[in-house]
């Protein structure tokens, strides 16, 4: 049982698990999930902390060793800390990682009227990042829309930020031709409410979802539709803003950014397409030429995360000093 669970890593920013070296042919044994989730952050060697910080109880993932550089990895919509754990296991013997739950996400607790605009969750990030001391000299990374967080969180705390890691990033383009910018209310698409959302999502977030026993990928559902009401909230949120924000006001606070910055897309992503990888990289002065992976759908955290591991490993052994 262990040997299985050990092999088996989970991951919920859009509620999606991989299995590694499980055939389709083996059977599952009955899994309970945040038993496996736990275990897939030990093998990560990151630690569960909760802090309460105003009226938001946060959950987050803690590794590495403390004065070290630190790292601050942000998930995605409707996602949690535990879709970091497959990168952050090559982060840990060289950096100092904290990966936050971000509010009403994964296990953080909010009150029910908890504002859940961007600008928000950004400000909520840094009282978070004050509180666990390691506010100053931070280098952040985010995927999707954690990277539009991470983005404005440079963008308004520069003098305390070293580096910057888009992953699959979200935002205002001009050039992005995906669903969500065309109508933002094809991200209701994106909710997991009701038994059978979890498979059309996979097919819509990865280019080659894996095979997920059905046990496992049942627990995983269960658990995405109990925190859907948080989920629909942030989603509305997110309709909002994208109404209200135009690329020109987008492009302002991707301008004022100075920090070195690293590019990644899939070139597969069917939420946020490729082009927007060149677009971003013409707003930030301090950007390397995007990392494009080929084959690879809007989830490469979890679909190849290997692929990720040099570039960002290189570009911090340059700037996270």
């Amino acid at each position: 049982m262990k040997r299985i669970l050990s092999r088996i890593f989970l991951a919920s920013a859009i509620g999606l698990a991989s299995i590694e070296g499980i055939s389709q042919t083996q059977a599952a044994p009955s899994i309970d999930i945040q038993s496996v989730l736990q275990q897939e952050r030990s093998w990560a060697s990151m630690e569960t902390k909760r802090i309460k910080v105003a009226d938001i109880d946060w959950a987050y993932s803690e590794g590495g060793q403390v004065g070290k550089p630190t790292l601050m990895l942000v998930h995605g919509l409707a996602g949690s800390r535990d879709n970091w754990n497959r990168l952050a296991r090559y982060l840990t013997p060289y950096y100092h990682v904290i990966i936050p739950d971000l509010p009403g996400q994964g296990d953080s607790k909010v009150p029910n009227d908890f504002d859940y605009s961007l600008p928000n969750l950004t400000e909520k990030l840094r009282r978070f990042a004050e509180a666990i001391k390691v506010d100053n000299g931070l280098n952040i990374a985010g995927h999707s829309m954690g990277g539009s967080i991470a983005l404005l969180y440079v963008a308004q705390y520069p003098v305390d930020t070293k580096s910057l890691f888009l992953i699959d990033s979200a935002g205002v383009f001009k050039s992005a031709n995906t669903p969500y910018l065309k109508d933002p209310t094809t991200l209701r698409n994106m909710l997991v409410s009701k038994p059978g959302d979890f498979d059309r999502l996979m097919k819509i977030a990865m280019n080659t979802p894996p095979f997920i026993p059905k046990e496992l990928k049942d627990a995983q559902e269960k658990l995405m539709i109990s925190q859907s009401a948080n989920t629909s909230k942030l989603i509305e949120q997110l309709i909002v803003m994208s109404k209200l924000f135009t690329p020109d006001s987008f492009a302002i606070a991707a301008r004022s950014i100075d920090q070195p910055v690293l590019i990644a897309w899939g070139d597969k992503d069917q939420i946020i397409n490729v082009e927007a990888a060149a677009e971003l990289k013409g707003l930030l002065k301090n950007a390397q030429e995007p990392v494009i992976l080929k084959g690879i759908g809007h989830m490469p955290i979890l679909e190849q995360e290997q692929l990720l591991v040099k570039p960002y490993l290189d570009f911090l052994g340059k700037h996270a000093k």
